[in-house]
């Protein structure tokens, strides 16, 4: 397992920062009456601790400096009430913004996820399921700060500094000048670091992405990587993934700390450039202690915000990469997709023809080059032929997980690109050679089929498939809980609950994938006696390398060189010794 296979394979995604922060902070906008409440508290907040110098000021150069102790422990307990409602406010500001916060982030995960599902198998094929948990997990989580932090610390240490300004100008200009004499150096450097850092952050993203796929896929194959004794290669590629990993987080870690380290000097020399312009060229004749002092306090005012909105700048650098991706996905149009002018498609007799259809994956190389054939309702049809000559891209296109390039693929004369997917794909049934069971009940895996199901109906299509037996065998039953993928069960046991749960939809149009590789000898004559039963009304796809799975099929195509090579019953196919008779020969000669 190589780490090539986990380099960055993802293009990065460029909406311009503004735009992608703005559809974000959109999703405010559903909790307007929260907002305007927070921004209420927000500003009472504000106008407080504006307040607090003034009050510093006041006590000096009103109360202290004369003695007047009664107007003093009047000022005193103003502020001291004015600062308890403050902190009271912040308290119930942040508590409400966390509520909003992640009722937003439940929004985007389900819209999120509702997207993926719409999407095609062009959009899976490309990604590892890693990468797309990455997603809708670990950076939907990284929004919350920046979302809650817009309201709670953006708005008011933004109208803090703005006012802190204003206030200094109003009091003294030169020394509100000296004191913010430093801005232009923190602007300079703001804009460099965040020039560098943007970029880092997306190339810590990519690394995330890349560790999470790994991960995933290490773990779904676990049993592989033991029967192959490969762990300690697992292991290295593991090793310099995360090694990659924690290097992109130093470097933008490294970028965004830098800032801070600009704002402590910034402070430092505004701070000196205040009392040097105060004492030395203004002189303490010409300004009162208590304005010092108060304008000490401003300028940590103003400088504390200044931290705090870099700070949650770097949060938007740091988390603005994950808001991209997620909206990168979110603007993936699936490929397939219903018309404005499509119909739904009527109950279906199961007439499917192919017409002069070509297909290709990469719009290079076709796998399928003109086809045409057209098949009778009711009839079962054998697709055989060697490994990627098109079997299973023909019964995709019949239930349209793809489109073809040319040509029209019809069932029951209607163009299936003219039929709601909905109401194609209703109407079939689709049993793959991947047995895959979802972590429930064995009587919720059968109903996933056909989600009104009853009972009834779940017992018989067991029993069709001759599952009943082993599933009453298990010691609770059809309720027996099943692990992720059906742990505990056989491989072929797993296979009969998959196709009880194909059969329990009682479908017009059957495909059967590889539907018996993996069911041994004799759990494959129980499986064929079902199978006769229901194949009959049906027109069925059975694609299968095992030739003994088909020898009652109605026709049988080979499928070779992006066509159909060869056309006929068991018997035709035998005496034309043509490439059926070499198929037939040789698992003749190398039973399985």
């Amino acid at each position: 397992m190589s780490v090539n296979s986990y380099k960055d394979d993802e293009q990065t995604y460029e909406a311009g920062k503004a735009k992608t922060l703005l559809r974000l902070f959109s999703y405010l906008l559903s909790y307007k009456k929260i907002i305007f409440l927070v921004l209420f508290i927000m500003a009472f907040c504000v106008v407080v601790s504006l307040l607090n110098p003034l009050f510093i000021e006041w006590a000096i150069d009103r109360y202290i400096s004369v003695r007047n102790l009664p107007g003093l422990y009047r000022l005193v307990l103003i502020a001291v009430v004015l600062n308890l409602i403050m902190i009271l406010g912040i308290k119930w500001r942040m508590y409400l913004m966390a509520k909003v916060c992640n009722s937003i982030l439940v929004t985007i995960r389900k819209e999120l996820y509702t997207h993926i599902q719409t999407l095609d198998f062009h959009f899976f094929d490309s990604r590892p399921t890693g990468k797309i948990l990455s997603r809708i997990i670990g950076d939907i989580n990284s929004l919350k700060d920046v979302l809650g932090n817009v309201v709670t610390t953006l708005l008011p240490d933004f109208v803090t500094v703005a006012a802190v300004v204003g206030i200094m100008f109003a009091k003294n200009a030169r020394l509100a000048m000296a004191a913010l004499c430093t801005l232009p150096l923190m602007a300079i450097s703001l804009f460099l670091v965040q020039t560098i850092s943007h970029k880092r952050w997306q190339i810590f993203r990519k690394k995330s992405s890349n560790l999470n796929a790994f991960v995933h896929e290490d773990l779904s194959g676990i049993r592989i990587i033991q029967s192959f004794t490969a762990q300690e290669e697992t292991a290295e590629t593991f090793d310099t993934l995360i090694a990659e990993h924690e290097e992109s987080f130093v470097k933008a870690v490294r970028v965004n700390d830098s800032m801070f380290s600009f704002i402590d000097l910034c402070w430092f020399f505004g701070s000196a450039a205040l009392y040097y312009t105060a004492i030395c060229i203004i002189g303490t004749d010409n300004v009162s202690v208590g304005t010092i002092v108060a304008f000490g306090t401003y300028i940590g005012m103003f400088w504390s915000p200044i931290m705090n909105l870099c700070n949650f700048y770097n949060q938007i650098i740091t988390n603005l990469a994950a808001a991209e991706r997620i909206f990168e996905i979110l603007d993936t149009k699936p490929e397939i997709t219903d018309a404005s002018n499509v119909c739904e498609m009527p109950p279906i007799e199961g007439k499917v023809t192919f017409e002069n259809v070509s297909f290709s994956y990469d719009e290079e190389t076709d796998v399928l080059d003109n086809v045409s054939f057209e098949i009778k309702p009711g009839e079962t049809i054998a697709l055989v032929g060697p490994t990627g000559a098109g079997k299973t891209t023909i019964v995709n296109l019949i239930s349209r997980f793809y489109d073809v390039q040319k040509g029209t693929v019809k069932i029951d004369g209607h163009d299936v690109k003219k039929v709601s997917i909905e109401s194609l794909r209703r109407q079939m049934g689709i049993m793959t050679q991947d047995n895959f069971l979802f972590t429930g009940t064995i009587k919720d895996n059968i109903r996933y089929g056909k989600l009104d199901a009853t009972n009834e109906e779940i017992i018989q299509a067991a029993k069709a498939v001759h599952a009943h037996d082993f599933i009453m065998k298990l010691e609770k039953g059809y309720d027996t809980e099943l692990s992720e993928r059906g742990g505990g069960l056989s491989v072929g046991q797993k296979q009969l609950l998959a196709f009880a749960r194909t059969m329990v939809s009682d479908p017009k149009i059957l495909i059967l994938d590889e539907a018996t590789s993996s069911i041994d000898t004799n759990t494959e004559l129980l499986v064929q006696e079902g199978i006769e039963a229901l194949l009959k009304g049906r027109t069925s796809f059975v694609i299968a390398h095992r030739l003994s799975t088909i020898q009652k099929a109605d026709r049988i195509f080979v499928i070779d060189d992006g066509g159909i090579a060869e056309e006929g019953t068991v018997t035709e196919l035998i005496e034309k010794k043509g490439t059926y008779y070499k198929l037939h020969m040789a698992q003749m000669v190398l039973p399985e």
